[in-house]
């Protein structure tokens, strides 16, 4: 799609850090932290739950490539991968992207119960 942001940036070879035949990574332009990298599929496609076998298999792939330079380069002490799906989940780019988040010991309060973060009175339990 002409107008889409994550399709527009796979021609931006300068940003992305990997790549295969079914998918892309960049930083984050917003990171939440340090290292923040999200995982595209090069084909136009809305969310995670319209991408075929090979494209989930691809960008499992780059997290897995992904979790190494991140490692070597920034040393986290945990992740935090995640996708949002539709408006109503926090996606903002219609395009299906991939976060993955590099934690570190004291970048929250309380870690405690990660993902489920997304609603507060949730995350503790």
């Amino acid at each position: 799609m002409e107008d889409c942001l994550f399709c527009k940036g796979k021609e931006d070879k300068e940003k992305i850090v990997l790549e295969n035949e079914y998918a892309f990574v960049m930083f984050d332009e917003f990171p939440v932290n340090k290292g923040h990298m999200l995982f595209m599929t090069k084909r136009h496609v809305k969310d995670f739950f319209g991408t075929t076998t090979e494209e989930k298999n691809a960008i499992f792939e780059l997290i897995e490539k992904a979790k190494e330079i991140l490692d070597k380069k920034y040393s986290p002490d945990g992740y935090n991968i995640g996708m949002n799906c539709g408006e109503a989940a926090g996606q903002s780019v219609m395009h299906v992207h991939i976060h993955l988040i590099p934690r570190y010991v004291g970048d929250v309060k309380n870690p405690r119960g990660g993902v489920r973060g997304i609603i507060p009175e949730k995350q503790n339990y």
